[in-house]
Parts: structure tokens; C-alpha cells; sequence
């Protein structure tokens, strides 16, 4: 082989290591949980839950509306809204172009997904967070468009469900990302002055912002296993009280020791614990 083969041999073998890579990635996933490499069809048909330890891999909010609503049942709401840039705020992007890309990235103008849907024959009003959108960040679309779920809950006397993911408020917002708190916390008061049941399901990972609202607010609070919720930090937390904190601290298991949550439910069984929640609720207020 000729010093100028070698030479080509040798750049070409970068690429064909970045592509077998890429296959790699298409075919098996890591568990961030128990580490395994597993097969990444076999995880997508256990609903993204990895059959070794039962670790339920966070899922696009599309993906949610597939595993709990009724096939066609889903009519989304506010699908146009958009945010604004009322700072005009900058660090290394500019926050319009933050949007765009996670606009193009999930196929979603925001980070909530909201509409009607039906769960087995049940009618509910259904908002959904993708973390995959800004990290789930509550910025004013969603707050408003949580905002008007409730109240057409409240106009056709139907139940809500809401799945959060979120890392908190949107910083780049200010203000008038934690003006969404209590804004959205109002409107649940109201609903619940409605005598109109609400169900908080809390995936991993809630925190921040959204954990203080809309997550901890429901008449009952469902939270998926192994899900991280919280407000602050773990480390956060240690800094700041100098105390070591428990294991599986922040954990839904955790939680629902210390009754903060309800009940914790499995991925494949949410869909019928929900359709058997909203009957015997709506029953009970009204």
C-alpha cells in the first residue's frame, strides 16, 4: 500500500468509527438507573421502561398522549401560542433562537402539550410537559396555556390531569416566569371551588418551580417510579442546612414514605388508574 492509500485509509477511519457509533446508539440505550445496555426496541415496547430494574425513561409528550388517552381521542388547544422575548434576554444564544431550535427539535411551539382526550370513555382535560422542550421550563405559554385548560375544565365540568417534567421557571422570563405559579395555582383553586377533580402525575425529573405549583396541588398526586422531585437540589439543599441527607432522598419511593405523594404507578398501569380515578373522584365532588 502506497503512502498516499495509507493516508486515505487513515482519514477515512474517523468517519466509519463515528457511524458504527451512530448505529450503536440507533440500536442499544443505556438505563441511567441500573446501567444496563439494552436493547433500545425492547425498551420501546415496554413503554420506555427498562425491563432490568423498572426505570421509566422520560417520554416526548406525543409518546404520553399514545400511552393514557383513547386512540383519536386527543383535540389539542392553543396550539399556536408562542413566547415572546419581553427581556430580550441573551447569554450564549439569544432566547428566540433557544425557542426556535427546541421548536424544531420536538415539533412543539412550548413545553406543554394541552387539549381534551378521553381516558377509556372517561372526558378529561389533559396538559402534558416535555422536558425535552427547554427542559420543561414553566415560562407564560405554558403558564397560560395551563391557565385555560383549567377554565374550560371548569366550563364543561370535566376532569384535568396534568403530567409534569420540568426543571422550573424559564430564567429567561424573570418575573414573568414565576408570575406562572401563581397563576396557575389560582386556577386550580378555582376548580377545585368548582367541586372539578384534578390529578398531578409527577415524572422524572419535577422540580423547580413547577413542583411549588401545578405538581403538588392535585386532589390526588400520582408519581411514576424511581421520578426525581423536588424543589431545590440535593446539593443545593446539603450546602445550604449542612446536614447529609437520606438515601433515595427527593425519590418518589422517598416521598410516598413521607407522604407528600399518593400513590406511585407503573407506566403500564396508569392509563386504568386514571380512567378508575377521574370516575370515583368526579363522583365524590359532585
Amino acid at each position: 500500500m502506497t503512502w498516499f492509500d495509507k493516508k486515505k485509509e487513515q482519514e477515512r477511519e474517523p468517519k466509519e468509527k463515528r457511524e458504527e457509533l451512530k448505529i450503536s446508539d440507533e440500536l442499544w440505550m443505556k438505563c441511567k438507573s441500573c446501567n444496563e445496555i439494552i436493547y433500545r426496541k425492547v425498551i420501546e415496547r415496554n413503554l420506555q421502561v427498562c425491563p432490568k430494574c423498572n426505570y421509566h425513561f422520560p417520554i416526548p409528550a406525543r409518546r404520553r398522549i399514545e400511552c393514557v388517552a383513547d386512540p383519536g381521542s386527543f383535540l389539542e388547544y392553543d396550539a399556536y401560542l408562542t413566547s415572546a422575548d419581553p427581556l430580550e434576554f441573551k447569554d450564549s444564544r439569544r432566547y428566540p433562537q433557544r425557542i426556535k431550535e427546541s421548536q424544531e427539535s420536538t415539533g412543539l411551539k412550548d413545553a406543554v402539550l394541552s387539549g381534551e382526550a378521553k381516558i377509556k370513555g372517561q372526558p378529561v382535560m389533559l396538559g402534558i410537559f416535555d422536558f425535552d422542550f427547554m427542559g420543561g421550563s414553566l415560562g407564560s405559554v405554558v403558564g397560560e396555556k395551563i391557565t385555560r385548560l383549567i377554565e374550560r375544565a371548569i366550563e364543561k365540568r370535566v376532569g384535568v390531569v396534568i403530567f409534569c417534567a420540568s426543571g422550573g421557571a424559564r430564567m429567561q422570563e424573570g418575573i414573568l416566569s414565576l408570575m406562572q405559579m401563581a397563576k396557575t395555582s389560582a386556577a386550580l383553586a378555582r376548580l377545585n371551588e368548582a367541586r372539578i377533580p384534578y390529578i398531578a402525575v409527577l415524572t422524572d425529573p419535577t422540580t423547580g418551580g413547577v413542583s411549588a405549583s401545578v405538581a403538588m396541588l392535585g386532589d390526588v398526586i400520582i408519581a411514576e417510579p424511581k421520578a426525581l422531585i423536588g424543589f431545590a437540589g440535593a446539593r443545593v439543599i446539603m450546602d445550604t442546612i449542612r446536614v447529609e441527607l437520606p438515601e433515595g432522598f427527593q425519590r418518589a419511593e422517598f416521598l410516598l414514605q413521607h407522604g407528600m405523594i399518593d400513590l406511585i404507578v407503573e407506566r403500564k398501569d396508569l392509563r386504568q388508574t386514571l380512567a378508575s380515578l377521574l370516575d370515583m373522584l368526579d363522583g365524590q365532588k359532585r
